[in-house]
């Protein structure tokens, strides 16, 4: 039977589902570099001929580590679908002279490469500035146009973003992304190969995007990621994810399979993805490409992964089309036949639509609840009233406890401070969205009445 060296780290869909679908497809050994999620622990065990959980000195040369352990079980693949374990992960697969990412994935991985080597393209994008101290800030603020983003070079998950409307909030905005970058690094959100990457930032103009010229129904976001995978070389686009509106300044609150988008406009969309990715010389992984719509047709990459999209978009993406993307690249980098779709699914080829929302304790417009209030899955499965055929599920290794105090929402830590996070299953991407809206309103009302006593 063949064998699979499992990376696993933070990040990226949930590892219950992940694993499941790669033991599937061989023996899996786990490298978990990050603490097993308690409701997967026991499966973990069964679903795996091995599990090694490394001390800190041995994670210190992490190329090394997954070398050895992939020589030690006899993997014929490594596998991860964690943003944080990318570049390690890519690295030791070409020492073993096993499919992988490939040497060029820390371009798709440190944003500052990834926008260089696009500006040198001439592909869409915001204008920015790389910077590693605040002179640096002070000085990119000066040849930039306010508003400004300042995002962490080599986070995930809208971690340490701030926004700039003028040179005088430079400092405050530079200090506090360098602090929720370290407390990102405690909670284990924090590239795991490349050292004092927590230090590295860019700042780049906001762009103006609008959803209205781009999607018929109200309550959809001004962005789009395009899955994917990059076969030997080769881009393969999958489908089109949709988001809701992020939350100030740009938390993701949810994610919608599929984009419901016109033709026209996904496969605009999808050759705009193609370039960014085929820019980055990539050999064999997942990607994500993140897309922000603008006025008149205008387009601008904002960045790519060399890995599948995180959350529930991998798990949403095989309920609606029916394609494990977690299985098919396992078998590839096996080295066994895959049938890859021929382009990207559209919206008339899904079967139903699914999303996934992250609860924050923010209202539709993005503004705190007016109290606390504590988690409670089935108060909101009884409560929220859907629309017909709906189906509202909570992602457990994603959440908090029920009976847990919801965390007080806060912009620089963004998805840091979430509290849930629920899947639905819908007829169609339209109701998604419609269900979505009334959920994010009656989340504050069907909640019960917490303190800060409250359990944590």
């Amino acid at each position: 039977m063949s064998k699979v060296l499992f990376v696993y780290a933070k990040g990226g869909p949930p590892l219950g589902y992940a694993l499941s679908r790669v033991a599937a497809r061989s023996a899996v050994h786990l490298l978990a570099l990050s603490a097993l999620p308690p409701s997967v622990a026991a499966s973990a065990d069964r679903l795996c001929a091995s599990v090694l959980i490394p001390s800190e000195s041995e994670r210190h040369d992490l190329v090394s580590l997954i070398v050895s352990r992939a020589q030690e079980v006899g993997a014929e693949a490594v596998v991860t679908f964690s943003e944080y374990a990318v570049v390690a992960v890519a690295e030791a697969c070409e020492k073993l002279g096993l499919a992988g990412a490939g040497n060029s994935c820390a371009l798709a991985r440190d944003k500052r490469m990834m926008r260089r080597t696009w500006q040198d393209q001439g592909i869409s994008q915001p204008r920015f500035r790389p910077v590693a101290t605040e002179q640096d800030l002070h000085d990119a603020a000066a040849t930039l146009r306010f508003p400004l983003l300042l995002k962490a070079a080599w986070s995930a998950g809208s971690t340490a973003h701030r926004t700039l409307r003028c040179a005088g909030e430079v400092r405050a905005a530079w200090e506090r992304a360098r602090e929720v970058m370290a407390e990102s690094a405690q909670l284990g959100y924090a590239e795991l190969h490349v050292a004092g990457a927590g230090a590295d930032f860019i700042v780049e103009e906001i762009v103006p995007g609008t959803a209205a010229e781009w999607f018929d129904q109200e309550g959809w976001g001004d962005y789009v990621s395009v899955e994917g995978v990059v076969v030997d070389g080769d881009f393969r686009p999958v489908c089109l994810s949709g988001r809701m509106p992020t939350v100030e300044p740009f938390t993701e609150r949810a994610g919608i399979t599929p984009a419901a988008l016109p033709h026209d406009a996904q496969r605009r969309i999808v050759a705009l993805a193609r370039d960014a990715v085929d820019a980055l010389g990539l050999r064999n992984c997942g990607t994500h490409t993140e897309i922000k719509l603008g006025a008149e047709g205008r387009m601008w990459v904002i960045e790519t992964a060399a890995r599948f999209g995180g959350a529930m978009t991998v798990p949403q993406i095989e309920e609606v089309f029916g394609l494990d993307l977690i299985g098919m690249l396992t078998d590839h980098l096996l080295g066994r036949p895959v049938s890859w779709p021929a382009g990207a699914r559209t919206p008339q080829e899904a079967h139903g639509a699914a999303g996934s929302l992250v609860v924050l304790a923010v209202d539709g417009a993005g503004d705190a609840w007016p109290d606390r209030r504590i988690w409670d899955f089935p108060a909101v499965h009884d409560n929220v009233p859907l629309s017909a055929g709906s189906r509202l599920s909570v992602v457990a290794e994603n959440s908090l406890p029920d009976g847990t105090l919801v965390p007080v929402y806060d912009p620089a830590a963004g998805a840091n401070t979430m509290a849930a996070l629920c899947l639905l299953s819908a007829t169609d991407p339209e109701t998604v969205i419609r269900d979505f809206r009334t959920l994010v309103d009656a989340l504050p009302k069907v909640l019960p009445h917490g303190t800060t006593e409250a359990q944590s």
